[in-house]
């Protein structure tokens, strides 16, 4: 069975009830119930009159950064918590905000999902009188990601303000969730004399959250690079595609002492990753 935990967010006295995840079977879909509402303080409700969210409030958000503007990579094991920083405005200040991440075709539809913030009170810091950023942060867990997963995810955003304005925006910006990366370089053979061939091999995989293990990642350009002893810089000796199982494997020609390591660009749902250098002694 699939579980999704309930996500739920809550920012001071700002409530956000945002995507609720009820467990489902895999074989049956993913589904959801969604309850994207926001509730203002008791006190502010007295004096808006239950104001309700309108187009033309003056509160407004103006921005949100998820994971510092950099896709989030998750791997098989470990929860990955992000930082979402929303900043809005409003002439009176502002009280509060939530926040969410999902994906689907539309927070209404029971093939979406998402994870929450995990504070019950978003941190603001106020820039001047009228704006604020709110800090909070949300954990993706990849026990309940499938490889499809890997993909751009919605923000959704809620703030109030001290007047008791309400704005939510259940799209306000989109981020990347990718499989996490890994990739290995051995050169060989150790010592190599000069002008012998040296083999260099390695493995580029990546994140399976469907079955909880790094699988080999096939048929993806990897550069081959070379740094020699006492330089600081690598350069590219050639491009080497990586087979059907995620191996790697080259040879070239050995001439003077220094480190090989392979080199992986990126897709859009797989992180750049870099080997670490594998020095070799030339004889």
């Amino acid at each position: 069975m699939r579980m999704r935990a309930t996500v739920a967010a809550v920012s001071g006295a700002l409530v956000l009830s945002a995507l609720a995840l009820p467990a489902a079977q895999a074989d049956e879909g993913r589904s959801w119930t969604h309850d994207f509402s926001l509730q203002a303080p008791q006190k502010a409700q007295e004096r808006m009159a239950a104001r309700s969210l309108t187009s033309d409030t003056d509160l407004k958000i103006t921005k949100a950064v998820v994971n510092g503007g950099k896709p989030i990579a998750v791997g098989t094991k470990s929860k990955k918590k992000v930082t979402v920083a929303v900043t809005a405005t409003d002439d009176s200040g502002i009280a509060g905000a939530g926040a969410a991440l999902w994906i689907g075709s539309d927070i209404e539809s029971e093939d979406s999902f998402g994870f929450s913030q995990n504070e019950d009170n978003a941190k603001c810091k106020a820039a001047s009188a009228t704006t604020s950023t709110c800090t909070l942060t949300i954990t993706v867990d990849p026990a309940w990601l499938i490889n499809s997963d890997a993909a751009s995810w919605h923000l959704a955003v809620a703030v109030a303000a001290k007047d008791g304005q309400l704005v939510e925006k259940t799209k306000f910006a989109k981020v990347k969730l990718q499989r996490f990366s890994k990739l290995t370089a051995n050169a060989g053979p150790e010592p190599v004399k000069k002008g012998k061939t040296l083999t260099i091999t390695g493995k580029l995989t990546r994140a399976n959250w469907e079955t909880g293990t790094y699988k080999g990642y096939t048929k993806q350009p990897v550069k081959l690079q070379f740094r020699k002893k006492g330089s600081s810089t690598y350069t590219t000796v050639k491009t080497v595609k990586s087979n059907s199982t995620g191996a790697l494997k080259t040879t070239v020609k050995a001439s003077v002492d220094g480190y090989w390591r392979y080199s992986f660009a990126g897709t859009s749902t797989t992180p750049a990753v870099t080997a670490a250098g594998d020095f070799v002694d030339v004889k």
